[in-house]
């Protein structure tokens, strides 16, 4: 499940009590994306205003249970939808609450009217996925289809994708598109994945959130301990 905060929004120093508390209330992985001075350089687009500031995931099997857990913990607007995921980059990643390294980029989609959605996903999940992995320098990939609203008057969104790029690609499109500094080939990439993304709408009425990223794994990780500080 995926809870978008706008207009307050959430802190690292923050996350502790979040934490707990969606771990009290049964989730066994949270994972939050919070949008920080570390990446602050990296290009974001706004269709919503306000912005989205944070981003926080869970995993749980009564996911009703601790979405009330989440709201309590966030200050700001929080609007949550019910997913399902696929990804087809998943890299093993630290899963104790430190950063991991990397940007992490956030986009929310929206359906272009003058598509249904089997051809719009069909556009999306099949045809444009291999262009993504290709053109870009991703090394995680995760494709969210939105089943429904977990709140009331949440913002439209059909769907929410994370992909993962070196800390490089803040400031550097080259390392963003893995095109190593050659210009025809960074031209050449940015061509066909515009091409791509306009083919389902995604290159307008969209937002596109830089965050850095922090992963919970609430089976294996001690509470009690404290959460882990990222330095």
């Amino acid at each position: 499940m995926i809870v978008a905060v706008r207009d307050g929004g959430l802190t690292r120093d923050g996350a502790d009590g979040l934490v707990t508390r969606c771990a009290a209330a049964g989730a066994v992985r949270v994972q939050l994306n919070i949008a920080d001075d570390r990446v602050s350089g990296a290009m974001r687009i706004d269709e919503l205003d306000p912005p989205i500031d944070a981003v926080v995931t869970y995993w749980a099997e009564d996911v009703d249970a601790v979405l009330p857990a989440v709201i309590q913990s966030v200050e700001g607007r929080p609007a949550a939808w019910e997913v399902t995921a696929r990804a087809p980059l998943d890299p093993e990643l630290p899963a104790d609450g430190t950063r991991i390294d990397a940007l992490s980029n956030i986009a929310f989609l929206r359906r272009p009217v003058e598509l249904d959605r089997d051809e719009w996903l069909r556009r999306w999940l099949e045809d444009h996925t291999r262009v993504a992995i290709d053109t870009q320098a991703t090394f995680g990939y995760v494709q969210n289809i939105v089943e429904r609203p977990l709140t009331d008057d949440p913002p439209p969104v059909d769907a929410i994708v994370e992909e993962l790029f070196p800390m490089a690609a803040v400031s550097d499109i080259h390392a963003f598109y893995g095109s190593n500094g050659d210009q025809a080939e960074l031209e050449r990439r940015m061509t066909r994945m515009l091409t791509s993304v306009a083919r389902f709408g995604a290159d307008r009425h969209l937002d596109v959130v830089p965050t850095s990223r922090y992963d919970f794994d609430l089976l294996r990780f001690d509470l009690s301990a404290g959460v882990a500080s990222d330095g």
